[in-house]
């Protein structure tokens, strides 16, 4: 079975309706769960798409602009008819006092490092 990533630059809160469990990764834990995956990308901001993908060494452009998230039957996150348990979020730390342009482009510079976060949906019997 091939594996597949959900992978995005943020989360809706509004979507959690099982228990999950978030923890810090880094871009070597999410490198290595990149190989030989497919991957559906949820990105919604074109701003930092262009330096993540870099910073991580794969395209995170998805299929279509700023795709929409649904839940699943069992209140897991779906993209495009796939259900997932997991779920990956690059989040740019800005050096101080930058706060980006709406819809422009973050350089580089502007970008001390990334933050990733793992998301995992706890088993639910209802």
């Amino acid at each position: 079975m091939e594996k597949i990533i959900l992978i995005g630059n943020a989360f809706p809160l509004t979507l959690v309706r099982r228990p999950v469990q978030i923890t810090l990764a880094t871009i070597a834990e999410l490198r290595n769960e990149f190989k030989d995956a497919q991957i559906y990308s949820f990105w919604g901001h074109d701003n930092t798409m262009v330096a993540a993908s870099r910073a991580i060494g794969f395209t995170l452009k998805p299929e279509i602009p700023r795709p929409v998230l649904e839940l699943d039957a069992n209140d897991l996150p779906c993209l495009d008819g796939m259900s997932f348990s997991c779920c990956w979020i690059v989040s740019p730390n800005y050096i101080e006092h930058f706060r980006p342009e709406p819809g422009a482009e973050v350089p580089l510079s502007m970008i001390k490092d990334w933050q990733i976060l793992k998301i995992i949906w706890e088993r639910c019997d209802h």
